[in-house]
């Protein structure tokens, strides 16, 4: 189990820091079936689409490895 924790502490961790620059090329969150509301001076975002496709490849990638 402490593996397990481990490695998901690791891959947070790498995501957090590759995230803020792969944004700029796959357009997270801007893809049709993401939505975006402003409400008070803030912008809310709820990336449904985004997430079904990183869920899909995360899978692929599973599944080949």
């Amino acid at each position: 189990m402490l593996k397990w924790i481990l490695t998901l502490v690791v891959a947070i961790f790498l995501l957090g820091l590759v995230g803020p620059h792969l944004a700029r090329f796959i357009r997270y969150g801007q893809l049709p079936g993401d939505l975006a509301f402003r409400r008070g001076g803030r912008t809310y975002y709820f990336p449904f689409a985004s997430i079904i496709l990183f869920s899909l490849l995360l899978w692929l990638v599973s599944r080949i490895l």
